[in-house]
């Protein structure tokens, strides 16, 4: 008997000590229940966080933000910013990949932003509001005018004031319905961001805004860059991707310049890399290959010694 009490109290003092370890592991050295683990132990996702109470949508938005590599040991330098549109999603896969594209691919680091709902309910999350224009046929829909001025006064601003950005190098990133956005921005806001990029981006509601007239520009740098997968489920968006384009190459006036690819075997949302890496080689080209021409000088140099 005294042998059995001996062992139900040793299988306690084991179990309840266990469960203490594991409750200070995940509650933080303060003892809270509710302390969150920081990004700041994902270094390719090292940043900051803010929350942003919009007075113009009449919402709160999640903001991520990555930090460039080096940010913290060069004071003075000013980064593009990348605006990664479904934040939600995007900013976990496409800020983190931008550590391999500068490594591999000699695209300049960049302050990445990620723009998150905080979930996908879409009681929480209303991308299909903040991405379109009213459509009738549609139970929610015709936020885009509002998002876009939501960018434009209130996170372009509070995203600067923040970070040494560089407010000429803006770069705004959507893939599908977030690529409507990129487009309704592209043409009625030409001038607010350096550069775009839309994957397998939607053209509905109302696809003949985007044959119209766009807004006029004074800035004669501005690049549109649209991807489509071959495989991507909604076909028809690859086609009206494709005619877009055509048009606009044809008609040689666009206040952009434009660059379209087709992922090979891409499919709709999971090749969004693909996409991010596309847009970004266009935009850097240049930085590239002069990163690229040093690279090839410095090997040159070592191997001579």
């Amino acid at each position: 008997m005294t042998n059995r009490l001996l062992a139900t109290l040793l299988t306690l003092i084991l179990t309840t000590g266990l469960s203490a370890c594991d409750n200070h592991h995940l509650s933080g050295p303060a003892g809270k229940q509710d302390q969150q683990v920081p990004l700041d132990f994902l270094p390719a996702l090292k940043g900051d966080y803010f929350r942003l109470d919009s007075n113009t949508v009449g919402r709160s938005y999640h903001i991520y933000v990555r930090y460039p590599g080096g940010y913290r040991d060069n004071p003075e330098q000013q980064y593009p910013v990348i605006y990664l549109l479904d934040g939600d999603s995007m900013f976990p896969i496409l800020a983190a990949n931008h550590l391999f594209l500068h490594y591999d691919d000699k695209i300049p680091e960049a302050i990445v932003v990620g723009i998150a709902y905080g979930a996908f309910d879409p009681a929480i999350n209303m991308r299909d509001i903040d991405f379109s224009t009213p459509a009738k046929d549609r139970e929610r829909s015709g936020g885009v005018a509002l998002f876009h001025q939501f960018l434009e006064r209130e996170l372009l601003p509070a995203v600067e004031s923040r970070y040494r950005a560089d407010p000429q190098r803006r770069i705004l990133y959507g893939q599908s319905r977030g690529g409507f956005m990129v487009l309704y921005s592209a043409f009625n806001h030409p001038d607010l961001f350096w550069g775009r990029i839309a994957g397998n981006p939607s053209f509905l509601p109302d696809m003949e805004q985007f044959f119209a007239t766009p807004a006029p520009s004074t800035r004669d740098d501005l690049v549109l860059a649209i991807s489509s997968g071959s495989a991507d489920r909604f076909q028809a968006r690859g086609e009206r991707a494709r005619q877009w384009y055509d048009y606009w190459k044809e008609k040689g006036d666009a206040p952009w310049e434009i660059h379209f690819n087709t992922i090979e075997g891409g499919t709709h949302a999971a090749d969004s890399p693909a996409t991010y890496r596309f847009g970004l080689r266009q935009l850097f080209s240049d930085e590239i290959e002069t990163a690229r021409r040093a690279a090839e000088r410095a090997s040159s140099a070592s191997t001579q010694h």
